[in-house]
């Protein structure tokens, strides 16, 4: 194998080949099973700050990495230099490595029946063509947008626009090899606002595979004013139990907890707050997930796992109760289960809503909290239990009465997700997780 020069490792065929290559070199050095990842990209990033332009980063990344299978052992290296000889070191390194590891009787690849036979075209790569240039005056215009909107807006935080073109492939020696593209593409505006009582920061962005279904830059830059200023003015409220609604943007969150939770390798290990949770009812009734990770165009689809095994639709939860685990091929034989196409996470989720606005919900509410904002990692997953530090806005007669900053919310997540009473139609499609404003009955509130 000799040394590459000037090869576009962002080409799905010739990355999908470099990881054939490197199967039939770990054959050859007496690797009897082994399996090969690689990610290669290149991307543009730019920053603007009150006016002028930060920073300029054009990107370009690969990485290799190889798992060697020997007699129930096993052992990984990762590389990204492509030359010949490091691939060879890379492939030696991943041999010595298992050969001094522990037997382990449930490693081992995939089994070759749960393998993808068909890459499916899930519409995933549209590249923008936007120079530095192009990128630092969109910035730009979504900076004025945000200053322009409100005196109060003292200063930005950053505005920022960024492409990216991807490229994975897998291969293993079963014989399976596949490699897909997609791009990702964002704008985002961060702002400061102050008046006597302080200073706040707020932001709004956009993502999407597409840049031609990006929010407009002078659209973001006002959502991102507006939200700034709003903030403008908070302050604590008095410790208290009321009704919480996570915002859409936010709400994803709640739902990742879920997905920890029901992984194979949190299930496996005795350490989820929803341990052997399979057929129980795990939220409120009114709640169904759906995986989705043939969705064209979706932030999270995926034609196959980072086991090759081939991803599909499926439900977790249904009417609040827990339908799958989320496993891995090792994760599925521990659990003596078949695996889901999931290692590596999950893959566009789709939860259930109703038809209210976030408008609508908060009219309902006599007194309500609307968090919008989290800090903290305050989330015990093996006991389910949930502390953050949290902003957003009190809700009085139905309607915003202030905004609230300084304060923790307190529950636990077993009892929260049953207690989720609504699920807004302010579905977030920025990012993989598609879920409105979700509201729970109640939580504990530390103020002052």
């Amino acid at each position: 194998m000799n040394q590459r020069i000037a090869v576009d490792y962002n080409q799905p065929a010739v990355l999908e080949r470099l990881a054939l290559e490197v199967i039939d070199l770990a054959r050859a050095r007496g690797a009897p099973a082994a399996e090969v990842g690689l990610s290669s990209g290149e991307g543009l990033s730019v920053t603007v700050r009150d006016g002028a332009c930060e920073t300029v980063e054009h990107e370009r990344d690969k990485s290799l990495g190889i798992t060697i299978h020997l007699d129930g052992r096993k052992g990984s290296a990762t590389t990204s230099d492509f030359s010949g000889e490091a691939l060879r070191e890379t492939v030696d390194a991943a041999l010595a490595i298992a050969r001094a590891a522990e037997p382990d009787s449930y490693a081992g690849l995939a089994a070759p029946e749960y393998l993808a036979r068909e890459i499916a075209d899930l519409d995933l790569d549209h590249p923008w063509d936007l120079e530095a240039e192009a990128a630092i005056e969109l910035a730009l215009t979504c900076e004025r947008a945000a200053r322009g909107a409100d005196a109060r807006l003292k200063q930005s935080d950053g505005c920022s626009v960024n492409r990216y073109r991807g490229t994975r492939a897998y291969a293993n020696s079963h014989g399976f090899h596949a490699a897909y593209r997609g791009t990702r593409h964002g704008v985002s505006a961060v702002m400061i606002a102050a008046d006597a009582a302080g200073m706040q920061r707020g932001y709004w962005f956009s993502s999407a595979r597409d840049a031609a279904t990006l929010e407009d830059a002078e659209e973001i830059g006002r959502i991102a004013a507006r939200r700034t200023v709003a903030k403008l003015g908070a302050r604590k409220i008095a410790t208290t139990r009321l009704p919480v609604i996570f915002e859409n943007r936010i709400a994803g969150g709640l739902v990742g907890h879920l997905i920890s939770a029901i992984s194979g390798g949190a299930q496996y290990r005795r350490a989820s707050f929803l341990l052997d949770a399979l057929g129980e009812q795990v939220m409120a009734s009114g709640v169904s997930i759906r995986e989705e990770p043939h969705r064209p165009g979706g932030l999270g689809s995926a034609p196959f796992d980072d086991d090759g095994i081939a991803t599909f639709a499926k439900t977790l939860v249904d009417a609040g109760r827990l339908e799958t685990y989320l496993l891995s091929a090792y994760a599925a034989r521990r659990l003596g289960r078949a695996p889901t196409g999931n290692a590596g996470g999950v893959h566009n989720l789709v939860v259930s809503h109703g038809e209210r606005t976030l408008e609508a919900i908060i009219a309902g509410f006599d007194r309500a909290l609307l968090v919008t904002d989290l800090m903290g990692m305050g989330v015990n997953g093996v006991t389910g239990d949930y502390s953050r530090g949290a902003a957003g806005f009190l809700i009085e007669g139905g309607a915003i009465a202030h905004p609230v900053e300084e304060i923790t919310i307190a529950g636990n997540l077993k009892t929260m997700f049953k207690d989720i009473q609504e699920i807004g139609a302010d579905v977030d499609p920025r990012s993989s997780v598609h879920v409105g404003s979700i509201v729970l009955g109640e939580m504990a509130i530390a103020g002052s």
